[in-house]
């Protein structure tokens, strides 16, 4: 995998696929996967690199703080021309002394600054390539099952001014560009007017399209677009069933999430429908479900996470997947038929 696009107005060229870090976070936190093993998980993360990948997305919350060890440690050494570019995210604060606690909202200024120092050591960088908030500040904590995701407090932090301080470090150097995730196009507006929005990070797959108006903003603003899940947490890879997910362990935020409860069925109704996509193209499932996200207009990439090396084959080639218009089309008669997620099925 060798091509490359512009990463919006920056002058960063990446692939279109990039490495997630938060399935390899591990277990002992609010929002794990399960157990996963350190050495796997670095070697996921190499072999990504060695396929040709150039970025990797993780952030300070993942496994608190252990992502952020573990990408530093699997960067370690790379010559500069092989490092890849890495992106990070704040604004999730954890108590250490309750680490199975949901973490909090918080990007108050110092807070911030704590945690980008942090961050730069964990990772072993000098400079985080981009740095992003991970929620809107609410001051309260972060609930992801059933699609909340949390109350605002009177404490929180207005977007004007925890901005301000993202473009801050980046005209001092810390970071290279700046960027939002899970922001509404009402606060991508209001942030533009401060400084210029580089990335945003919306979850973004043929079952969960809730973020389109936010990807048709940043088409508008060469702003560049990392779609995170395109593969549903794993619903979409082909290998999922009913009966795998009654068997996930009780320590994998999944089993309480509605997307693997009550809409489980309507979910692996769309799967089922990119199978013979798939057959027909010579590839995985998981690739065209990936291409699909990397098909619709304004997507510059998308993140895809793996626990193993082997994981990473299995998704490696779908930047190189051409869907055709019967192709997408087929795929939008699915998910219309199945009733499955949020969005439009089609641009």
């Amino acid at each position: 995998m060798t091509d490359t696009v512009r990463f919006g107005r920056t002058d960063m060229d990446v692939t279109r696929l990039g490495f997630g870090s938060w399935v390899v976070a591990g277990a002992g936190w609010t929002f794990g996967w399960g157990e996963t093993d350190d050495a796997d998980s670095i070697e996921a993360i190499r072999h990504a690199i060695r396929s040709g990948v150039n970025w990797i997305d993780t952030a300070a919350v993942y496994g608190l703080g252990h992502s952020e060890e573990l990408v530093g440690k699997a960067i370690a050494g790379l010559p500069e021309a092989d490092r890849p570019y890495v992106f990070t995210k704040a604004g999730l604060v954890w108590d250490p002394e309750n680490p199975s606690a949901a973490p909090r909202r918080i990007m108050k200024p110092p807070s911030v600054r704590r945690e980008i120092e942090d961050s730069l050591r964990r990772l072993g960088v000098e400079r985080i390539d981009l740095y992003q908030v991970h929620y809107p500040d609410t001051g309260e904590s972060l609930e992801y099952a059933g699609g909340g995701f949390g109350a605002v407090s009177p404490n929180a932090t207005p977007l004007e001014e925890y901005w301000q301080v993202m473009a801050d470090l980046k005209a001092e150097g810390k970071v290279r560009a700046i960027g939002l995730s899970n922001h509404s196009a009402e606060l991508l507006d209001a942030a533009e007017a401060i400084a210029h929005v580089d990335a945003i990070q919306p979850p973004f797959s043929a079952v969960n399209r809730s973020a389109a108006a936010e990807i048709a903003w940043a088409r508008e603003h060469d702003t560049a677009v990392i779609g995170y899940s395109p593969l549903q947490s794993g619903l979409l890879t082909g290998t999922f069933s009913a009966e795998r997910v009654a068997g996930l362990p009780a320590d994998d935020w999944r089993t309480g999430h509605a997307d693997f409860t009550t809409g489980l069925t309507a979910n692996l109704r769309v799967a089922e429908a990119l199978r013979p996509i798939a057959a027909r193209h010579g590839v995985s499932v998981a690739e065209v479900a990936i291409a699909w996200a990397l098909a619709w207009p304004g997507i510059t990439g998308a993140i895809v996470g793996a626990r193993f090396a082997r994981q990473v084959d299995g998704w490696i080639g779908a930047s190189g997947v051409r869907l055709t218009q019967a192709d997408l089309d087929e795929v939008s008669a699915a998910i219309e038929a199945s009733g499955a997620g949020t969005g439009p099925a089609r641009p």
